[in-house]
């Protein structure tokens, strides 16, 4: 592993512990010699994240939509700094370049990244780790959720299983490294259709 995408918020949050936990991920992936891609902007915790990779001297990859350069701020002290025309081209460009998902704590736009990330994995176009950092406990209810998909049979336990969870940014990287993505059946079985 070289590479790890980070979606997270454009916004700091209601509680400062985002901030902290984000640049506790930051130092990490730089300790780990992880070189970070992500948005590409200066705001919200995006900003701390890169800030903290670049302040230990990691490598730090910005993706981000034209669009998106004034609103978001972007970053102008990145080892790269990608400029792209949609956003989807920003989460095509972040798979692309990335060994691995981490997800902060975020809103619409970070869900939506997840998401697509997730169902991909889930329909065999990449065998990446994701992660969720369970910051201040952010994504209970969205696990809490996952497991109502499953008993409502909408989501496979099996596919559950492309999810790592942890509290921890050390202990999810190790959880990384050692990923061994697991052995699916296939999304969907001609029996089902």
């Amino acid at each position: 592993m070289k590479r790890v995408s980070v979606f997270c918020g454009s916004s700091p949050g209601a509680n400062k512990i985002y901030s902290e936990e984000a640049e506790q991920l930051g130092a990490q992936l730089a300790k780990e010699d992880l070189t970070l891609v992500y948005g590409g902007a200066t705001v919200g915790i995006m900003g701390t994240v890169a800030n903290a990779a670049l302040k230990e001297g990691g490598k730090v990859i910005g993706v981000i939509p034209e669009m998106l350069t004034g609103r978001e701020n972007a970053h102008t002290g990145l080892s790269e700094l990608i400029i792209v025309n949609s956003m989807h081209e920003r989460k095509a460009q972040m798979e692309k370049l990335s060994d691995g998902f981490i997800v902060l704590p975020g809103g619409p736009g970070t869900m939506e990244e997840f998401f697509e990330m997730y169902t991909w994995a889930q329909l065999g176009e990449h065998q990446k780790p994701i992660g969720l950092l369970n910051i201040n406990n952010y994504y209970d209810k969205l696990l809490t959720f996952f497991e109502h998909m499953i008993a409502e049979q909408f989501l496979k336990q099996e596919y559950r299983s492309l999810l790592i969870v942890e509290k921890d940014p050390k202990q999810l990287l190790n959880k990384f490294r050692n990923y061994v993505p697991p052995k699916l059946p296939k999304w969907i079985s001609r029996k089902e259709t």
